[in-house]
């Protein structure tokens, strides 16, 4: 009797991986551990009295400003003026979530690297990508509350904005600039070993099929 394709997608998930794809999944590991010491993304704001710059990193459980934290301070300040939000740690829900995240992530990377199996590699290729779209959907809903969530009673109006997520934008007399950081590249990074780990495993099928 012909195997029917949940048979054969069986026995390619229960499937052992080789050498290389579980030594991507260490190195993918290794990666995101690393992002624990990283920012993520940079925000720096330019106006005539501020020739210099203020500058805000976003780390995964934290916010460094520029100039020893005093340019959080000025943020802030120029906040009050248009009603927005201070900037605190406190206000950003995924600073209490992600790290958590980020340490399952890469406990489960070990798991698929130990047990060798395409099921593995998919659950975890599956987990990262998951993880990777939501804290890029939850980083622009956050900038998008910023510039909505503006108080009435504020002693400059502006109309409601969104601070751009990448690249440049002009608000009011600022401009901002928004790029992602080496933490976020090394994400990316981790995230691209995964990938080429299950490309290696399905090439791995491939060839067992053809012989």
């Amino acid at each position: 009797m012909k195997p029917t394709l949940a048979d054969r997608s069986a026995r390619f998930l229960h499937q052992p991986v080789g050498l290389w794809p579980r030594a991507l999944l260490g190195l993918a590991a290794a990666c995101v551990l690393v992002i624990y010491v990283l920012p993520l993304w940079n925000l720096t704001m330019f106006a005539p009295q501020y020739p210099d710059g203020l500058r805000l990193d976003i780390y995964d459980h934290t916010l460094a400003g520029g100039n020893n934290g005093q340019d959080i301070k000025e943020i802030n300040l120029l906040n009050h003026y248009i009603g927005m939000h201070d900037l605190t740690v406190e206000g950003f829900t995924e600073f209490k979530w992600m790290p958590f995240a980020l340490g399952g992530i890469a406990l489960i990377l070990l798991r698929a690297m130990v047990f060798g199996t395409v099921k593995e590699l998919v659950d975890a290729f599956m987990v990262f990508m998951y993880f990777g779209a939501f804290s890029l959907w939850s980083f622009g809903y956050k900038l998008y509350q910023y510039g909505h969530e503006l108080a009435p009673t504020a002693a400059v109006k502006v109309p409601p904005f969104m601070p751009p997520m990448f690249g440049y934008r002009q608000i009011a007399n600022f401009e901002v600039y928004s790029y992602p950081r080496a933490g976020t590249y090394v994400m990316v990074a981790a995230m691209s070993s995964v990938t080429l780990a299950l490309f290696l495993a399905w090439r791995q099928r491939a060839r067992h099929a053809a012989a």
